[in-house]
């Protein structure tokens, strides 16, 4: 099954490229995305390393490093699979990561415009800000279609009628023509208190100033503690959906050393409907 291979090909190589174990001062050691002052954190994390199977492969990466790397992971492995769904999800798809600015998509281009207008006037730039400017870690991004493509089973559209002029779907329709963004995804290799409001924070601000369709919203991360996922995940109305890089992994080694404070928080997230795997992440896209 291609989603079951790709998953273990991700999980082989976020193992040896960016798993490795740190030691405490007694000498026990714990993998780099635990949390090293939470025992609870060290445990699970563990658990989650043992149960994938894969050994490690590295002796130490800072944690910049290891969220670039990880979303570079994330996003190979959403195309693997979404390239695949063309019966379900057609399009011209660009996959982008390092940050791309929301403004180069035709839900979103208004912004540039008022970037400049912004920059040139500093009390506007105090009173507004520039949390409006979202530079998602990785992008989906789809191709406006031409009329050939749009006409190929039967007429639709025509260069004489003056209808459906506006939609960006159509190429014809915008010169220069923008691609349409359909997904934002942000990437948390851990999870810490002062690091799940940014992405609510580009959440809104992605749902507040767009014209257009709203894209999906989402967020991955490997973060080992439900507690702390929970600060990103729980309630409703700006991300869709949590995913987890081994949700069932993740599950296993919290029932494996009987916490059941963590597993409740866990089961509340995934009976919601906010928590979900990774292998989850390309149908979702689909919809």
């Amino acid at each position: 099954m291609e989603i079951q291979k790709q998953r273990q090909i991700l999980h082989k190589k976020i193992c040896s490229q960016l798993i490795y174990n740190r030691h405490d001062n007694t000498g026990e050691s714990y993998p780099n995305f635990s949390d090293s002052g939470n025992r609870s954190s060290r445990k699970i994390a563990k658990g989650i390393v043992e149960i994938i199977g894969q050994p490690i492969g590295i002796n130490s990466i800072s944690e910049q490093t290891a969220g670039g790397l990880f979303e570079s992971l994330i996003c190979g492995f959403i195309q693997s699979i979404f390239d695949h769904l063309g019966h379900l999800r057609p399009g011209n798809w660009r996959y982008l990561i390092s940050h791309t600015s929301i403004s180069g998509f035709v839900q979103y281009a208004h912004l540039s415009r008022l970037a400049d207008i912004v920059i040139k006037d500093q009390a506007l730039a105090s009173a507004i800000g520039t949390d409006y400017m979202v530079k998602p870690d990785i992008v989906i991004a789809r191709h406006p279609v031409s009329d050939e493509e749009i006409n190929c089973k039967r007429p639709i559209v025509d260069d004489i009628a003056h209808i459906a002029k506006y939609s960006p779907l159509r190429l014809a329709n915008y010169k220069p023509p923008l691609p349409i963004l359909h997904a934002s995804i942000s990437c948390k290799w851990t999870i810490r208190s002062d690091r799940s409001q940014n992405t609510r924070t580009e959440a809104l601000n992605l749902i507040r100033n767009r014209k257009g369709p709203l894209p999906h919203i989402m967020a991955v991360t490997a973060e080992p503690l439900p507690t702390r996922i929970a600060a990103l995940a729980l309630g409703t109305g700006d991300l869709d959906c949590v995913y987890h890089f081994a949700l069932p992994e993740l599950i296993k080694a919290i029932e494996t050393i009987n916490n059941p404070d963590q597993l409740d928080m866990l089961t509340t997230m995934i009976d919601g409907n906010r928590l979900r795997d990774i292998s989850d992440l390309p149908l979702d896209l689909a919809i």
